[in-house]
């Protein structure tokens, strides 16, 4: 089966290519066709299915090949994710699956100001990626209408719901055309998914797949612990200590790509970079380079990575973990391939265990830990295991108090034993003044 065999139009075909997705994944397979046919769907599928590209490409050509042209400050696909850096990263993949679409697409979230996302949605947006209460906030001051919606998105509802979002859903469901297209993705069908699915949901067709979410076994994966402060340095020192000739090397920030390479580059190693931010003729000319062994690190962001291809690479640094952990799998699934060895390491600080967290409970195993002499960090790193628990360290029993002895403490002063303290005196309060308790007195 191919994406062509889906009846996908030719320039999400070219998209798919540009970014190296050859056959189509199980979900994808299933639901790319029952949203090109209209059907509502309910998906249990985890991170590492391949979901986004299931919702997202056949509601980017339904957009294209159907309904009127955006109104101002309209939207005509709605998709809801629990958290800006979902939000961000799901619209960077709509963003380069529409790359060949005359369709305009925006992401939306609490955390910045609301007024450049207000001007931004005067012209009406196709496709809006949004937490759910920054898009009700937008709503309420009619920054924002939803009468023109054909498409409704709830990406990872689970989790929507386990961060307390039960009443901004329902008054998001209030705000909903009663026509519409409705596609819900969990990783599971809990009571209350099925809950929320019978309420939003019109005859959904109800499909399951299973994650793909284990590494090549032919990839050694292992973490360091280290400070956040100390990572650059740590990563200098494992590069010569383990004299490494190729290294893909993943951050989480544009900046932090580029303070890595200044870095690398001040100490004399032959590094470039690759983010959103670099033009493709730059980023190809890097890449380029990498895959011809000019370059010996490429630091890259996952985005600007999307689709790099190297036969037979050695070592894939994850000198940040991912956000999203289903990125984790793709990261280090650059390397170990074709039957060829691979390593991926991971520098991990301690305000990253939640990742790590995720990331072991995605790929159901424990990871080794591996700590570096003279590294040790400062601020400790809490165990984690496949379950996804993150063990915090045990604290320290309190000391038992003494008794008797040459004196007590009492009143923060030092009094021998036998001496009465003296009364605390006792200062008048002012009273909390009370407002609006009666009608006003006319002068």
């Amino acid at each position: 089966m191919t994406f062509a065999t889906l009846g996908l139009i030719e320039p999400l075909l070219r998209a798919l290519e540009t970014l190296g997705y050859q056959t189509p994944t199980p979900v994808q397979a299933q639901a790319i066709p029952a949203v090109l046919a209209g059907r509502d769907l309910m998906a249990a599928a985890q991170t590492g299915t391949g979901k986004t590209a299931g919702f997202a490409v056949p509601l980017l050509q339904l957009l294209t090949l159907e309904g009127p042209k955006v109104s101002a400050n309209s939207v005509r696909s709605l998709i809801l994710c629990p958290t800006r850096e979902l939000a961000e990263q799901v619209h960077a993949s709509v963003a380069q699956y529409a790359e060949h679409l005359p369709l305009t697409t925006y992401a939306v979230y609490g955390g910045v100001s609301i007024n450049p996302q207000m001007m931004k949605l005067r012209k009406g947006v196709d496709v809006l990626v949004a937490t759910p209460g920054r898009l009700i906030d937008l709503f309420r001051q009619n920054a924002l209408k939803l009468n023109q919606l054909q498409t409704l998105v709830l990406d990872e509802a689970d989790r929507m719901l386990d961060l307390g979002f039960s009443e901004e859903l329902a008054n998001i469901y209030r705000m909903l055309p009663k026509k519409r297209q409705t596609l819900l993705f969990s990783a599971t069908f809990s009571d209350d998914i099925r809950l929320l699915a019978g309420q939003m949901l019109n005859d959904p067709l109800s499909i399951e797949v299973s994650p793909r979410n284990v590494a090549a076994n032919t990839v050694k994966q292992w973490v360091v612990p280290v400070d956040k402060k100390r990572k650059a340095e740590l990563f200098v020192h494992l590069m010569r200590k383990g004299k490494w000739k190729q290294v893909l090397v993943f951050a989480k920030t544009r900046n932090g790509v580029d303070a890595l390479v200044d870095k690398l580059q001040g100490l004399g190693i032959n590094a470039d970079g690759i983010h959103g931010d670099k033009p493709q003729a730059t980023r190809q000319r890097a890449l380029d380079r990498f895959k011809a062994s000019d370059v010996q690190i490429l630091v890259a962001t996952d985005v600007a990575a999307r689709g790099l291809d190297i036969e037979d690479l050695p070592m894939v640094v994850n000198f940040d973990l991912p956000i999203v952990a289903e990125d984790y799998i793709h990261r280090i699934g650059r390397t170990g391939r074709a039957g060829n060895t691979g390593e991926a390491i991971s520098l991990v600080c301690a305000d990253e265990v939640n990742m790590l967290s995720a990331i072991e409970m995605l790929t159901r195993q424990t990871l080794a830990r591996h700590m570096e002499q003279d590294f040790e960090p400062e601020h400790r790193v809490p165990d984690t295991d496949a379950s996804g628990q993150v063990v915090k360290k045990p604290k320290k029993p309190k000391k038992p108090k003494t008794s008797g002895g040459g004196g007590k403490r009492n009143l923060g002063k030092w009094v021998e034993s036998g001496e009465v303290a003296a009364e605390p005196s006792i200062k008048p309060v002012r009273k909390v003044p009370v407002f609006n308790t009666g009608p006003r007195k006319k002068k």
